[in-house]
């Protein structure tokens, strides 16, 4: 019985070593020995004896009958063959006993080569089996500036706390993103129980992966848990069946396509370059379907708080009323506030679209996820989220370039403050965030060649970042976008303190979201076409600034002509394309060019900046000095700035 087995085994072999000839592979199982000998091993750890998940067994130590497996480890020699017969009898101890002795194996890069026991090996993937007992010596190259090196690194650092081997990334930073999203510090060592959650859940998830024939796409299955637990969430995830995963996974493949193809954004920077983008592909994000009439539109905005306590809130409310305005009868408007919560914002959103709104706005980065759920949920209904670098096919993200703002303060503030010392409040070290702080700084650098920025956070624990600076002697400081309506305070925009200690406001970057929110409902009034072209193709972010007058200044009365020149000056050539604020030489703090001399950063670049200017005094806050509010943001968009703070020479 256990050679017909073995020959249906040894026809798995056959296939698989045509196949891999067919594709130009090696179609037998690789070979240790031979890898590491243009590989060096900086030093070598015992595992002891521990459970291997087959997955992760890809080949043999040395070249001994490594000609006897195809390269998934199923037999290719004939069925009268003496191995042919101690595999059979291997097979009958399983089935009537279960294998017990474990395998010597060796580790290296979280791949797993067997020294004694291949065909243990080869029997137990035969019948399915999720791993085998094995004592295990850990081979650790030494670092290197590669890819795979750092992965692998990042991987002992996880392994470190989880003891777990089955989660293999494609990707750097995936390890520490994973931990964040369980709530987990790097370095919080997990417990037994949570070790086997986990590796009940992924185990569950893995199979779900196979199931939808994940096996075709270049991701790891480790890959697609991550966008997986990125949009449902882990405590979600943890508590799911396999079927119950399979079926979410289905309805989110396209987010599992987007990132399996590398999760690329596609900035769209004007109104212009949108109404371009109007093909089949993309035309479904301004077709919604189920419009009240031809001409008119319903949609829904949905705050995390109240416009009387919030300046973010309040900005996009003036945005709804805006539009609201402007269009007359051509909109209808809907507004949910206080949707902190994520099972808030998924009931604002359901009865928003009981109500009959085609169109959904939720205007924080936070909200993020569950726009995604909901959109997946809800194919017919167009979510937009305000966030920046979020990676998703089934929602549109848009954002503005409030580092162009920041610049002309920046410059305001250098030309008019009589020292070399400015000071910039900064909320939440998110996407973004950077571009601002650079901007403010480099704007005030042009004026200026001495001037420095010093650095404080409004969302870190330490309390008032105002206070601090004033403290310090700065008296012209950029503060909130904007006021809060019901704790409104004059330090808001970029204000100077008067010796007396009042506070004259100089000038104040503007958030127009309804010049947004018009611009976008007008392209959608204004469209036609298949109100059924297929989602998931590309992801595609908003991005737009003075040019789609989304963001400008608003600067005082009391400015000096000769400042309000200047800044107009600037502002007109931003406004036209001629002028950059990242154009040119710029060096950071640890004096590292990040833009050469007669370059300019690109759009991702900008967005993305993990380095603070070298005229920058101070540092990101460290994760745990954040509030908690501060914390899930900064989870979201995950920034870390590998920058000390700058001393001024």
């Amino acid at each position: 019985m256990a050679l017909i087995d073995y020959s249906a085994a040894q026809k798995l072999g056959k296939r698989r070593y045509q196949e891999s000839l067919v594709r130009g592979r090696y179609p037998y199982l690789p070979v240790l020995d031979n890898i590491l000998s243009y590989t060096e091993i900086a030093s070598t750890v015992s595992l002891g004896t521990m459970d291997i998940p087959l997955s992760r067994l890809v080949g043999t130590k040395t070249e001994d009958r490594t000609n006897a497996f195809a390269d998934n480890f199923m037999p290719l020699l004939p069925e009268k063959s003496e191995f042919a017969a101690k595999w059979a009898m291997l097979y009958d101890y399983q089935i009537d006993e279960g294998i017990q002795d474990p395998i010597v194996a060796f580790e290296y890069m979280n791949q797993f080569y067997v020294q004694e026991g291949n065909k243990r090996v080869s029997v137990l993937k035969f019948l399915g089996a999720y791993s085998i007992l094995g004592t295990v010596t850990r081979l650790i190259p030494k670092r290197t500036e590669e890819k795979e090196n750092k992965i692998y690194f990042e991987f002992l650092d996880f392994y470190q706390v989880s003891q777990n081997c089955e989660v293999w990334f494609s990707r750097l930073g995936s390890y520490r993103r994973l931990l964040k999203l369980m709530g987990k510090a790097p370095d919080e060592v997990w417990g037994d129980e949570e070790r086997l959650i986990f590796k009940s859940a992924f185990g569950r998830f893995s199979k779900a992966f196979q199931m939808a024939h994940g096996e075709r796409l270049e991701m790891t299955v480790s890959d697609a848990f991550l966008v997986y637990v990125e949009i449902y969430g882990y405590d979600v995830a943890k508590g799911q069946t396999e079927r119950e995963m399979f079926a979410a996974l289905q309805k989110m493949w396209s987010e599992i396509q987007l990132a399996d193809r590398g999760r690329q954004v596609e900035l769209v920077q004007d109104p212009e370059k949108a109404k371009e983008l109007l093909r089949p592909s993309v035309l479904n994000w301004f077709i919604p379907a189920g419009l009240l009439e031809p001409d008119t539109l319903k949609a829904a905005f949905i705050y995390t708080k109240t416009a009387e306590t919030s300046s973010w809130t309040y900005a996009h409310e003036l945005g709804r009323m805006h539009i609201e305005q402007v269009l007359g009868e051509k909109v209808k408007t809907l507004a949910f506030d206080q949707a902190n919560t994520e099972e808030e914002v998924s009931e604002d959103i359901e009865e928003a679209i009981r109500q009959g709104c085609s169109v959904i706005f939720t205007t924080a980065v936070q909200m993020v996820n569950q726009s995604v759920r909901s959109a997946i949920l809800h194919p017919d209904v167009k979510i937009y989220n305000c966030s920046i670098k979020m990676s998703y096919s089934s929602i549109c993200t848009y954002y503005a370039r409030m580092y162009e703002s920041k610049f002309l303060l920046g410059a305001i503030a250098a030309a008019m403050a009589r020292d070399d010392k400015l000071g910039y409040i900064a909320d939440y070290p998110i996407y973004g965030t950077m571009a601002n702080i650079n901007a403010f700084a480099m704007g005030a650098r042009m004026v200026n060649p001495y001037v420095k920025v010093y650095l404080d956070w409004s969302r870190s624990k330490e309390g008032d970042a105002a206070a601090r600076l004033e403290s310090q002697g700065i008296r012209y400081i950029s503060g909130d976008d904007m006021i809060t309506p019901k704790r409104a305070s004059r330090r808001y925009g970029l204000y100077r303190v008067k010796p007396d200690g009042s506070v004259e406001n100089l000038a104040t970057p503007i958030w127009h979201w309804g010049k947004f929110y018009e611009q976008i409902i007008r392209i959608i009034l204004g469209s036609s076409g298949d109100t059924n072209a297929a989602k998931g193709k590309k992801a595609v972010n908003y991005w737009w600034g003075m040019s789609a007058d989304v963001i400008d200044i608003i600067g005082s009365e009391n400015m000096p002509h000769g400042i309000n020149r200047l800044v107009e000056l600037l502002r007109s050539s931003i406004r036209s394309g001629s002028f950059h604020p990242f154009d040119g030489l710029i060096y950071s703090q640890k004096g590292i060019v990040q833009c050469e001399k007669g370059g300019s950063l690109k759009p991702d670049d900008i967005i993305t900046m993990e380095w603070l200017a070298e005229n920058v005094v101070g540092k990101v806050p460290e994760f745990e000095e954040l509030t908690d509010e501060a914390k899930r943001l900064v989870q979201l968009q995950d920034i870390e700035i590998d920058e000390t703070a700058a001393t001024e020479n």
